[in-house]
């Protein structure tokens, strides 16, 4: 049914049960799962977005993509892994497409707060952007869910 999973993640963990829906589907499709971490373009304060931050905010996708991993590993599922810079949405739209991805699984919210109702959520882009299915998965208050 699926041959390519995109799992977009921002590293909070709310998206837990995104995580778990992922892996499992891609355990039962035999997929190959992709692991996104997006290093967000800062566009309304560029000089904010120092060497010292966008250090910080890699490392916050390196530790997302290694639980992960580690999860995934538990399940016997490969992941490719990838970390790009830009703005989350196009990133997320433009790997599917590059990567030949036919389903998007990720949370329906992230950790945007008041961001997401001024600007729009992430997912709700994805979904309206994406050319494939994209499976939003309700997010977790409880951090292994």
């Amino acid at each position: 049914m699926y041959e390519r999973i995109l799992l977009p993640t921002d590293g909070s963990r709310g998206n837990s049960r995104a995580v778990k829906q992922a892996i499992g589907l891609a355990a039962e499709t035999d997929a190959e799962l992709h692991v996104l971490f997006v290093v967000e373009d800062i566009p309304y304060a560029p000089e904010m977005m120092d060497g010292e931050v966008e250090a910080r905010l890699r490392q916050i996708g390196e530790d997302a993509i290694e639980d992960i991993r580690e999860r995934a590993d538990d399940a016997g599922v490969e992941i490719e892994t990838a970390i790009e810079d830009g703005t989350p949405h196009r990133a997320i739209l433009e790997y599917a497409d590059d990567e030949g991805a036919d389903l998007i699984v990720m949370g329906t919210h992230g950790r945007s707060g008041l961001d997401r109702y001024l600007l729009g959520s992430v997912t709700e882009r994805v979904v309206r952007g994406a050319e494939i299915p994209v499976l939003t998965v309700r997010v977790s208050d409880e951090p292994n869910v």
